[in-house]
């Protein structure tokens, strides 16, 4: 009977089309984690610049709507 290696010593090489697979995979992610990252940072300074434009314009006073009368039944 054969002995097996322990796993975390020794890893199995991977078949051409898994490396192939893994490469892409690995090309995909870093592109999301980009796009990911970019989103980020447009989505902070948009906040800031938001927030600075907050602070400097004077409140807007918000207008009451007028309660709905209801009718009675005759």
């Amino acid at each position: 009977m054969k002995r097996r290696s322990e796993p975390s010593l020794f890893k199995p090489k991977l078949s051409q089309s898994e490396l192939k697979v893994d490469a892409t995979t690995r090309a995909a992610r870093a592109i999301i984690n980009e796009e990911v990252n970019a989103r980020d940072a447009k989505t902070e300074r948009l906040r800031a610049a938001r927030l600075r434009k907050e602070a400097t314009e004077s409140p807007v006073p918000v207008k009451k709507v007028p309660e709905k009368k209801t009718r009675r039944k005759s």
